[in-house]
C-alpha cells in the first residue's frame, strides 16, 4: 500500500506544482488517511515542499482502529506538547524551507487557525487547495472498494440476523444498539454512522433517532445502519412490517419507494449525470403526490466518509464516473402513520461489465416479521 498512498500524494503534488504551489497543508482527517494510510488524533500531513512528505502528530501515532496503517514511508514529527497545534508546526517547517506558498485547505480550517498559520510563517503566502483531495476521493481503486463491498457484507450480516430475532415490544433504542453490537461482532471497526430505527409513525424517517418507542403489531419498521470497515463505509437502508400481513395501504407505499429506488439504480452508469439519477428516482415519487415531502437528495457518496461527492440531487452538477460508489435512498414518510425507506450502497460500473454492482443484497421483498 505505501506505493499507493505515494501515488496518491505525488497526484496532488503535480496539481499543486501546476498552481503555482511549492506545499500543501492536509487537515481534514478524512483526506490525511486517504494520502497518509492514517489519521492519528489531530495529525496534519505536509505534501512537500521537495520530494518528503511530513505526518505531524501530537504524541505518538499508536493505535490501528481509528488511524489505519501509517505509510512508512513518510517523515513523522512528534509534538510532545499538549496543546501544539500540529498545523503551525507544519507551516513553520515550510517556511524555514523556504517555500513561498502553501495550499491549505480553508473549508476545513477555522478563521483562528489560519490566522496562526499566517503569524508563524509571514513570509509563506496561504492558498486555498479547495476539494483537491476530496475530487481525487471520489473514484475508488478495487482495494477500497473491496473494504467497501467488505462493510457491506457486515451490514447485511447484522441486519439479517436481527430479522430472525424476536422485534414485538422491544424499543427503537434496543434494536439500534443491538444492530451497532452484530456490526462489531462480524468485524467491523464500528458503525458507519449513529443507526437508524423507526417504528410505527416514525419509520420511514430520514436519519430518525431511535427513541423509547416499542415496536407494535402491524408496524412499518424502517432500519437504516452501515459498517466501518477499515475506514471505509457502507449503507443500508430496509422497511418491513411487524407480526402480520401489511395492510393495503403500506403495500402501495411500499411498491411505490421500491419502483422509485429501482429507477434510480438503473439510472447509475458512467456518464450520467448526477441530477438525472435524481430526477429518475423523485419523478417516481412526484407523479404519486409526494414530491413536497421528498428530501434533497435521493444519494451520495461513500467511501472513507459515509456522506461524500458526488450528490445525487436536483441542483447536483458533474457525471457519474466508473467505480464511484454511491447510495440510492428515496424514500417517503407520511406523518402520524409512517413510511417506507429503501437504501442500498452501490458502484457504479459500464453496461459491459454488468452495470451498478450492488454492494447490500438483503432482500428488498417486503417481509412480514
Amino acid at each position: 500500500m505505501s506505493d499507493v498512498y505515494a501515488a496518491r500524494r505525488g497526484l496532488l503534488r503535480d496539481r499543486c506544482a501546476a498552481a503555482g504551489n511549492a506545499a500543501a497543508l492536509i487537515t481534514r482527517p478524512a483526506n490525511v488517511r486517504y494520502l497518509a494510510g492514517g489519521s492519528p488524533r489531530d495529525a496534519v500531513l505536509l505534501v512537500g515542499p521537495g520530494a518528503e512528505d511530513t505526518l505531524f502528530t501530537v504524541g505518538p501515532p499508536t493505535g490501528e482502529v481509528d488511524e489505519g496503517r501509517l505509510d512508512d514511508r513518510l517523515a513523522v514529527s512528534v509534538l510532545p506538547t499538549r496543546g501544539a497545534d500540529a498545523a503551525v508546526a507544519a507551516a513553520d517547517l515550510a517556511g524555514s524551507a523556504r517555500a513561498e506558498t502553501l495550499a491549505v485547505e480553508e473549508h476545513h480550517l477555522t478563521v483562528a487557525r489560519y490566522r496562526a498559520l499566517e503569524s508563524v510563517a509571514p513570509r509563506l503566502r496561504l492558498s486555498d487547495l479547495g476539494a483537491a483531495v476530496e475530487q481525487q476521493r471520489l473514484v475508488k481503486d478495487e482495494e477500497e472498494i473491496a473494504c467497501l463491498r467488505i462493510a457491506a457484507e457486515i451490514a447485511d450480516q447484522a441486519l439479517g440476523e436481527l430479522l430472525e430475532s424476536i422485534l414485538v415490544g422491544r424499543t427503537e433504542r434496543h434494536l439500534a444498539l443491538e444492530l451497532e453490537r452484530r456490526l462489531v461482532d462480524h468485524g467491523a471497526d464500528g458503525p458507519a454512522f449513529p443507526t437508524s430505527v423507526g417504528t410505527g409513525p416514525h419509520s420511514g424517517r430520514s436519519r430518525h433517532r431511535p427513541s423509547d418507542r416499542r415496536v407494535e403489531e402491524g408496524d412499518f419498521l424502517s432500519v437504516c445502519l452501515g459498517a466501518n470497515y477499515r475506514g471505509y463505509r457502507c449503507e443500508i437502508g430496509r422497511t418491513f412490517v411487524i407480526g402480520t400481513s401489511p395492510a393495503d395501504w403500506q403495500i402501495e407505499l411500499y411498491d411505490l419507494v421500491f419502483a422509485a429506488q429501482r429507477a434510480g439504480r438503473e439510472a447509475l452508469l458512467p456518464g450520467a449525470a448526477c441530477r438525472d439519477v435524481d430526477r429518475a428516482a423523485r419523478s417516481v415519487l412526484d407523479s404519486a403526490g409526494h414530491g413536497e415531502a421528498l428530501a434533497p437528495s435521493t444519494g451520495h457518496g461513500v467511501g472513507l466518509e459515509i456522506d461524500e461527492d458526488p450528490q445525487l440531487a436536483p441542483t447536483a452538477m458533474g457525471k457519474l464516473d466508473a467505480c464511484v460508489p454511491v447510495t440510492v435512498e428515496p424514500g417517503v414518510h407520511l406523518p402520524g402513520r409512517g413510511g417506507v425507506r429503501i437504501d442500498d450502497t452501490l458502484v457504479v460500473r459500464p453496461e459491459a461489465d454488468g452495470g451498478p454492482e450492488l454492494l447490500t443484497i438483503t432482500t428488498k421483498e417486503l417481509l412480514a416479521l
